[in-house]
C-alpha cells in the first residue's frame, strides 16, 4: 500500500468509516538516516486518529531508533510489517523476508516493545510457503514479545496476492486460547458481503482492508452498514464518485505537488470509476492526465455521464 495509504487518501476512507488507519510502510533505515521523503509519510491530522506508523528493516538496533522516532511523531501506536511480499523488500530480509528468521523477527519485536512507550503490532502472512505455514507457533511468539494485536494476512510470502486467503488458519489463530491478543484478518475483503462473511465464520477481532479500498473508499460505508443492518447499501452515483475523485486529487496536489499528485491518482481510477459501461475511452484519458485543470475539466464531464 506504499504510496497509496498516504494523508489524503486516510482522511478521505476515515470519512467513509474506516475505524483504524495505517501510515504507508517506511524503510527503517531510510527514518534513521533523517530522509525528508520517508519523515513526510509519518505526518497525519488529529481526525485520523487512531492512527499507526508502519516501519519495517532487518536489524534490531535500527528498527528500534526508527520507533523511537516515529514515537516523537505522537502516533497512537507502531505496527511492524512483517509481511510486505515484494521481492526488493525481501530479498534484504525485510518484510515477508523476516519469515524465514522468525528468531530475527522475534528479536526485533521485543526490542522494539521494550523500546517506545506507546503499544506496538505486527502484520504478517501465514509463512515463508505452502511448506512453512507457521502462523499458529508465530503468533504466540510474538504475542510473548509484547505486541498489542496481530494481522495477519491469510496467504504465504511465495503467494504474493495470488489464490485464496486461507482464513481458515487465521481463525485457528484467534481461536487459540493461548492469543489473549485482538487478531485481525486480512485478504480477500473486496465487499460488505465477504467481510460479513469473515466474521460470520471466524472468531477475529476485526477485519484489515488493504487493497480492496484503493479508489474504493466508500467499502468501509459498505461493510459498516452491512454488519449493523444486516443490507447491502447501492453502490455511489457517478456524482458522488466524481465529488469525492477531486477532492482526492486537490488533497494529494496540496499534498505533494501537482505533478506527483496527478500521477499517483492514476492508480485509484478503476476503483474510483469501476463497472461504469462503455468507460474505457475515459479511462484511458484519465491514465494521460498531467494537470489539474484538465482533471478536473475531465471529472465535470464525466460526472455527467
Amino acid at each position: 500500500m506504499e504510496e497509496v495509504t498516504d494523508a489524503p487518501f486516510r482522511k478521505i476512507c476515515k470519512e467513509f468509516g474506516a475505524d483504524v488507519l495505517i501510515s504507508e510502510f517506511v524503510a527503517s533505515d531510510a527514518i534513521v538516516r533523517k530522509i525528508a521523503k520517508s519523515l513526510k509519510k509519518f505526518e497525519f491530522e488529529e481526525i485520523e486518529r487512531p492512527l499507526g506508523i508502519q516501519i519495517f528493516g532487518n536489524n534490531a538496533q535500527i528498527v528500534c531508533e526508527a520507533a523511537l522516532i516515529a514515537e516523537e511523531f505522537h502516533p497512537d501506536f507502531i505496527d511492524l510489517n512483517y509481511g510486505c511480499p515484494v521481492s526488493k523488500v525481501c530479498a534484504k530480509g525485510s518484510g515477508a523476508g523476516m519469515l524465514r528468521t522468525p528468531e530475527l523477527m522475534m528479536e526485533i519485536t521485543r526490542a522494539v516493545c521494550k523500546a517506545v512507550k506507546i503499544p506496538v503490532t505486527a502484520k504478517t502472512r501465514l509463512g515463508w510457503d505452502d511448506k512453512s505455514k507457521v502462523i499458529a507457533d508465530l503468533a504466540e511468539g510474538l504475542q510473548d514479545c509484547g505486541i498489542a494485536a496481530l494481522s495477519i494476512h491469510g496467504r504465504t510470502k511465495t503467494q504474493m496476492y495470488k489464490g485464496e486467503a486461507e482464513w481458515a488458519l487465521i481463525g485457528e489463530v484467534a481461536s487459540n486460547p493461548r492469543i489473549t491478543i485482538p487478531v485481525i484478518g486480512n485478504g480477500d475483503i473486496d465487499s460488505a458481503y465477504r467481510a460479513g462473511e469473515m466474521r460470520k465464520r471466524y472468531p477475529v477481532d476485526g477485519l484489515m482492508i488493504g487493497r480492496a479500498s484503493i479508489g474504493n473508499p466508500w467499502i468501509f460505508r459498505e461493510i459498516r452498514h452491512y454488519l449493523n443492518t444486516g443490507n447491502m447499501l447501492m453502490p455511489p452515483k457517478i456524482k458522488e464518485r466524481t465529488e469525492v475523485c477531486r477532492r482526492h486529487l486537490l488533497a494529494e496536489i496540496e499534498w505533494k505537488g501537482e505533478r506527483r499528485g496527478v500521477g499517483e491518482m492514476r492508480k485509484h481510477y478503476s476503483g474510483y470509476f469501476k463497472a461504469i459501461p462503455d468507460f474505457k475511452a475515459y479511462r484511458l484519458r484519465l491514465m494521460a492526465l498531467s494537470d489539474t485543470a484538465s482533471a478536473m475539466a475531465l471529472y465535470d464531464e464525466i460526472s455527467k455521464l
